[in-house]
């Protein structure tokens, strides 16, 4: 499909912690957004400064530390506008300079690529994902192998399977998925790989999901690679 925004991968790693943050960098006016900047810096201010392109936003999918720790170091060198949903925002109290709150279903436009909000609670009470013409960026809602935890502060297994339902409705199978962490899998793949293969796609009555997603004795929450 050709589109008018090109997505930028980076993997930050800060000691055990290792999350995917993504440039997308709208063709035609060379402004650029960045999703969850998270742990190195200098890897994602090298990478605007090679491709020549002006950091315009910071979309935040939800204000846990390892997703929002680079917005001030952001915000103080290339001064963007930050996203994040009110339902988030309301819940934790996040602030931070040129903090826009948004709700379901919100538009931000970024030169000629357009985002669409979508509220996705479940890991948190305000999660959001960024829908764009053909791509994803899901945080910690959705892994490709997976889903994110339900048991922090705010968490709800039950709102995690309505919102897992929203994707499933409302996102094209062709469209690229883009979550803040992997386990193996690069970000990257399809929405119709996910529905095969992620096995929270399967459970089909919320009761089920619900004891399966908050079942004793998991490991590997945070094996990220």
């Amino acid at each position: 499909m050709d589109t008018k925004y090109e997505v930028h991968q980076l993997n930050t790693i800060f000691y055990n912690f290792s999350n995917y943050c993504h440039i997308v960098e709208d063709k035609a006016s060379k402004a650029a957004l960045v999703v969850d900047p998270a742990w190195e810096l200098e890897k994602i201010a090298n990478k605007l400064y090679k491709l020549d392109i002006e950091l315009r936003a910071i979309l935040l999918t939800h204000s846990h530390y390892d997703h929002v720790n680079l917005v001030g170091p952001l915000l103080k060198r290339f001064n963007p506008q930050v996203y994040m949903s009110k339902a988030e925002i309301d819940y934790y109290g996040f602030r931070c300079k040129n903090l826009n709150a948004l709700n379901h279903m919100d538009e931000i436009a970024l030169g000629d690529t357009d985002v669409t909000c979508l509220h996705t609670p479940g890991h948190t009470a305000g999660g959001m994902c960024y829908l764009l013409q053909d791509s994803i960026f899901t945080g910690d809602t959705l892994f490709i192998e997976g889903c994110g935890i339900c048991n922090c502060k705010g968490g709800s297994p039950e709102q995690m399977f309505d919102s897992i339902q929203l994707i499933k409705a409302v996102v094209n199978p062709d469209t690229l998925i883009y979550p803040a962490h992997s386990f193996g899998k690069m970000p990257g793949q399809t929405l119709d790989f996910l529905m095969k293969e992620n096995i929270y796609f399967q459970i089909e009555k919320k009761e089920f999901f619900v004891d399966f997603r908050m079942r004793e004795n998991q490991k590997g929450l945070f094996n990220f690679k």
